[in-house]
């Protein structure tokens, strides 16, 4: 019976006590109904945090933890949203798509969670995105994968806080043709991830006159790499490499002894070496070779207030390992998704009055209405543009060169390099 009653005498309740400050003064004299609506505001805003807590997404679970208990002790330092406390429920789903799916329905039916979040690994993802749109509850995924923009998902997905894979790569595709080769060898994970690196990629360095002269599709859970290496061409004048998961330190290991010396160029994405020490033995032959980074693991001569204040929040010192630890390196070219997309939580909520599970709707609307996000403490990756069809945003890219053990920034890309045509309009689905 009260949650057939009580979004709309919320609503009202709110009205009334704007309007008669005595009145709200003097709660034992307000009706039953007006102190209940009252009493309901001030509930938690309960935010379902789906975490790879193990899995092969584990190293990233853990930061994605971290960076998101700081951006919620940031926001309720400041009062909250629309004047109520932030609180956490989280969840482990394994990296497993059934687990996930589990997850979403339990933040909707059991923990009355006002919404979902924080989701990366994209089977994960997609595995998930269906029942969070038959249970209405808006879920904010960190992913990268191009699932959501795609129109594969629903109208209560949204990715508002990391650009995904299919920007990154067109973003990536002029500098790889035009500073290291034209005839690339692809090595990627063998899931929805790794596809869109092969499929975009492949695509985005033909329209600049390179060509994919092999792909090599690598199972997530493989721990030992040496037997694919030999399928690389000999013609082969750039390996770009992507791995994910608890392997990955052996996998870049093994890509150096396999070469030697006498090695192509390489461009990888940071992926290959998420949460791993720079300074492990192995590595030293990455010296001069190139990744991507969706923010930079070295603070950078010109590293900005934004990312300082960043930094001491989540406890990450200039080199990217934990302050506590500094052999405890961090996934810091993903999880400031977490930060940023709780902040557009924060401020979507605030734009639509929100105040409850009733209010779900008016939530989605806000975020799809949002464009323009500056750089500021709450962006602190760079500026970014929301596109609200697509449910996607997009952002700044940078590429790095490894010299003398350390990520330096070479090449940083502009908003526009990242764009692409719309393939969905999820404005058009109803909520």
């Amino acid at each position: 019976m009260t949650k057939i009653i009580k979004a709309p005498t919320r609503r009202s309740a709110l009205k009334t006590l704007a309007l008669g400050g005595g009145a709200a003064a003097a709660g034992a004299s307000l009706p039953l109904w007006a102190r209940y609506a009252q009493a309901q505001t001030s509930e938690p805003i309960r935010i379902g945090f789906q975490v790879h807590r193990t899995g092969i997404g584990a190293a990233y679970g853990r930061w994605y933890d971290r960076t998101t208990t700081a951006a919620v002790k940031r926001i309720n330092d400041a009062g909250g949203i629309n004047g109520r406390m932030v609180e956490v429920i989280a969840e482990d789903d394994g990296t497993d798509p059934k687990r996930g799916a589990e997850v979403v329905e339990k933040f909707a039916t059991q923990h009355n969670c006002d919404i979902g979040f924080g989701t990366l690994f994209s089977h994960v993802v997609i595995g998930s995105a269906p029942r969070a749109g038959e249970l209405k509850l808006p879920y904010f995924v960190v992913s990268e994968g191009h699932h959501v923009a795609s129109g594969m998902l629903n109208r209560y997905t949204l990715q508002p806080g990391i650009t995904d894979v299919k920007s990154q790569v067109i973003a990536m595709a002029p500098f790889v043709s035009e500073n290291l080769g034209k005839k690339i060898t692809m090595i990627y994970p063998d899931f929805a991830f790794g596809h869109d690196h092969r499929d975009y990629f492949s695509e985005a360095i033909a329209a600049q006159g390179g060509e994919v002269v092999a792909q090599i599709a690598i199972p997530p859970t493989e721990t030992s790499f040496t037997k694919y290496f030999p399928k690389i061409p000999r013609e082969t004048e750039v390996v770009y490499h992507v791995m994910v998961g608890p392997a990955v330190l052996t996998f870049v290991k093994e890509l150096g002894e396999f070469f030697g010396p006498s090695r192509p160029e390489m461009f990888g994405f940071i992926d290959s070496l998420e949460a791993v020490d720079m300074g492990s033995a192995g590595l030293e032959f990455l010296d001069g070779t190139y990744f991507w980074e969706g923010n930079p693991r070295y603070a950078q001569a010109d590293q900005t207030s934004h990312d300082k204040m960043y930094r001491e929040a989540v406890g990450v010192d200039e080199n990217g390992a934990s302050v506590s630890d500094p052999r405890d390196v961090s996934t810091y070219a993903h999880m400031f998704g977490c930060w940023e997309t709780l902040n557009v939580v924060k401020a979507g909520m605030e734009a639509s009055g929100y105040q409850g599970p009733a209010d779900r709707a008016a939530l989605i609307e806000a975020v799809e209405a949002m464009g323009d996000m500056p750089l500021s403490d709450d962006h602190p990756q760079g500026a970014k543009r929301f596109n609200g069809k697509t449910h996607q945003v997009f952002g700044h890219q940078y590429i790095s060169k490894v010299e003398d053990g350390r990520m330096n920034v070479v090449h940083t890309t502009s908003i526009e390099d990242t764009l692409y045509p719309d393939e969905v309009d999820y404005t058009a689905q109803s909520l």
